[in-house]
């Protein structure tokens, strides 16, 4: 039994670890619970509960949340064979694997007392730091971390940049990159493979990749493993070819068109290397993610022409993959959660309002440097990276200046709202719930009026 407020949120999981272990459900049964916990967790009014309960009883509601995760996740392949991963189906399931998510972060920095990063401290790497960052699943292990040939780690960045990447499609996510691990030929270790918007795809010590600024992370591993290990040496090989000696380097594809490997994005990386251990038999992700807004003025500023795309979120729901372990670092939880509300209403203010983007003549001047830097000598790239970024040579200037205009607006927002969150943990001991981080920013809205930052209605 829990007290101090929890109940409701005992209930919610109570209903959802029911409908995990049902063993007969309609399209309609899976929809409506679903929608209704994930209802249930959005509009949770955390002012009712005792901070000193919450505390208490962490550890607990943690793992009973991460278990139901889980539960849900294993019944997605019956779920298919049996034809009821309707749209409906796959968008409610996102929603309550991501309402379950902000939920553990929020009773764990609640139980960390609200930790975060120091001035120069950077994230642990994935999968390191304390125990209680990483949740395992008891069907594998619940010692370290191993990875094995073919696996696919998940990844959300710090960057605004990155909680644009998870929330661009018709359903929001939590990730921004996904990559695939291989075996080190050159020794005992594992190396990952991966495409990175500044560098294209590379292949790299997986110590590094997983130390690269990141705040979340989740391993998933294939079922066959025959399969698993045929992918990662395929497409971990193909790669190191292309090292810009033997072969020409495989720049970044900003279209996300899911056609065509000339170019590769994170997710179509991985999609390339289960095509290839299967003579293209086997392709990912079964369930897609939708870019079929009707303001598409950034992604095509960015350079994006799909309509439909392999997300990196979108491996979450995939029936041949499970989820080994997910791990993240509350010390920045709360950041990126801001972030992520951020990009869900500068999308949603783009759609419903048409607010686009307006280049002023700095912008254009910093879009314009940051191409040209990117076909220069590596010192004169190291000299201007402080003010251009890094920029890969197939950005346009148009990307640069739109990558640039979303992180200069998106960082106004957040440094409002991180103050408001400081003053509402001072006061309470607790953080800001979703739910009004998102009354908040639509407050910051109707106060600026036509114009967000770089972002103008017509």
């Amino acid at each position: 039994m829990v007290g101090g407020g929890l109940e409701r949120l005992a209930e919610v999981i109570d209903s959802a670890e029911a409908l995990a272990h049902r063993t007969s459900v309609t399209e309609a049964d899976i929809a409506a619970t679903l929608e209704s916990g994930y209802q249930s967790l959005f509009h949770a009014d955390f002012s009712a509960f005792d901070v000193d309960a919450v505390r208490k009883h962490a550890p607990m509601l943690i793992d009973r949340l991460w278990l139901l995760y889980l539960g849900l996740r294993d019944r997605i392949p019956d779920w298919q064979t049996q034809g009821l991963m309707s749209h409906r189906v796959q968008a409610s399931l996102r929603d309550i694997f991501r309402s379950a998510r902000y939920a553990r972060d929020l009773i764990g920095e609640i139980a960390l007392d609200h930790q975060r990063l120091r001035r120069k401290e950077t994230t642990y790497a994935a999968f390191t730091g304390p125990n209680y960052l990483t949740s395992r699943n008891p069907r594998f292990s619940r010692g370290p971390i191993v990875l094995r040939p073919g696996d696919a780690i998940l990844q959300r960045g710090m960057a605004h940049n990155s909680a644009a990447i998870s929330r661009i499609g018709d359903v929001d996510s939590q990730f921004s990159h996904l990559s695939i691990v291989a075996r080190d030929p050159k020794g005992g270790g594992h190396v990952m493979v991966e495409a990175l918007i500044e560098e294209g795809s590379i292949v790299k010590p997986a110590e590094a990749s997983l130390a690269h600024n990141v705040g979340r992370a989740v391993l998933l591993r294939h079922r066959d493993p025959q399969l698993a290990e045929r992918a990662a040496e395929m497409i971990r090989a193909a790669i190191a070819r292309a090292d810009g000696r033997a072969e020409p380097r495989i720049l970044y594809d900003f279209s996300m068109e899911l056609s065509g490997y000339g170019h590769l994005y994170c997710a179509k990386l991985v999609r390339l290397a289960y095509s290839m251990a299967t003579t293209g038999d086997y392709r990912i992700p079964t369930f897609t993610t939708r870019l079929d807004m009707k303001n598409r003025d950034f992604i095509s500023r960015i350079g994006v022409t799909a309509v439909e795309t392999f997300a990196p979120g979108d491996i979450e729901l995939e029936p041949q993959f499970d989820v080994v372990a997910e791990w993240r670092d509350l010390r920045v939880t709360s950041e990126l959660r801001l972030k992520d509300m951020i990009m869900m209403k500068l999308f949603e203010w783009m759609e419903l309002y048409d607010y686009r983007f307006r280049p002023t003549l700095l912008v254009r001047l910093v879009g314009s440097s940051g191409v040209a830097t990117a076909r220069m000598p590596s010192f004169v790239q190291a000299l201007t990276k402080r003010f251009a970024g890094k920029v890969p040579p197939n950005m346009t200037s148009s990307a640069v200046a739109a990558v640039a205009m979303l992180h200069w607006t998106a960082e106004e927002l957040y440094e409002g709202l991180r103050k408001l969150e400081n003053k509402m943990i001072r006061k309470t001991g607790r953080q800001l719930h979703p739910r009004l981080v998102l009354d908040e920013l639509e407050r910051m809205r109707e106060a600026r009026g036509r114009h967000i930052g770089y972002l103008s209605m017509p």
